[in-house]
């Protein structure tokens, strides 16, 4: 099994970050809480079109097929602080360790 990447808390803990790895879009609300609260500019606001599931009232008031969504932008500068997880409404994230590079 490979090793982890692990750090150590102020505290003096071990601790094993999880870094980002998907986004589920479809989920996605584009609140942008991940956004803003990611210090390392991990995410970005795009588009993507509409589907039946985007549909989900009874109104013909939706007049753009295009919805904004997050999107992973740079997963390379993750640093696995998961706050996106922690402050995500719809639990769009994925997380997972990162094996020690040889």
């Amino acid at each position: 099994m490979a090793e982890m990447i692990t750090g150590i808390t102020r505290g003096g803990e071990i601790w094993t970050p999880e870094f980002v790895t998907d986004l589920n879009q479809s989920t996605c609300i584009g609140c942008g809480r991940c956004y803003k609260v990611c210090p390392r500019e991990v995410f970005d606001l795009v588009e993507r079109e509409m589907d039946d599931s985007d549909y989900d009232d009874d109104y013909d008031d939706i007049d753009d097929d295009v919805v904004m969504v997050m999107a992973i932008k740079d997963p390379l500068d993750c640093i696995g602080c998961s706050a996106c997880s922690r402050v995500c409404p719809k639990d769009c994230h994925t997380h997972s360790p990162q094996a020690v590079a040889a």
